[in-house]
């Protein structure tokens, strides 16, 4: 509860109760897509690691992908097989060294992503071109902020 020489903290409280919110919703439909296509939400989470280093023009090791997922090697191989073989990845030599295996997300799993989550970011891009480049700034930190402190743990 706020004092009289405190601002009052609904405004913000508002805020963070949507950004909560919105977050329930993006796990409700990643688990949606796991569940129809036969995934564990960990195989969800790989498949957005590995298209985000694509997007990105890096690559990533099993170990670290692995690390990115909070996964032991043991359960990194796990995940890598299984992935590899619904045909959604495949392990590669690195371009930047070639006795490096990387692993690297395969055009299938792409289009079923985007199947499943392309209207959804379509539609957010919408709401974005809404906003001038000062707002999209705010919203950029603020969600930044927010990543940051919720990578922090506690």
């Amino acid at each position: 509860m706020s004092t009289p020489s405190e601002p009052d903290p609904a405004p913000e409280l508002e805020i963070v109760h949507l950004l909560r919110a919105t977050t329930v919703e993006l796990g409700l439909h990643s688990a949606r897509f796991a569940q129809r296509h036969g995934m564990h939400p960990t195989d969800v989470r790989a498949l957005i690691a590995l298209m985000d280093a694509r997007r990105a023009g890096e690559e990533l090791s099993a170990g670290r992908l692995g690390a990115v997922l909070g996964l032991n090697s043991a359960g990194t191989t796990a995940l890598v097989d299984r992935l590899e073989r619904e045909g959604l990845v495949r392990r590669v030599r690195g371009a930047r060294d070639r006795r490096r295996v990387v692993v690297e997300v395969e055009e299938r799993a792409v289009q079923l992503g985007w199947a499943s989550f392309g209207p959804l970011i379509e539609r957010s891009v919408e709401l974005l071109r809404g906003y001038d480049e000062h707002q999209r700034s705010a919203i950029r930190d603020f969600l930044r902020g927010v990543r940051e402190a919720a990578a922090g743990g506690e």
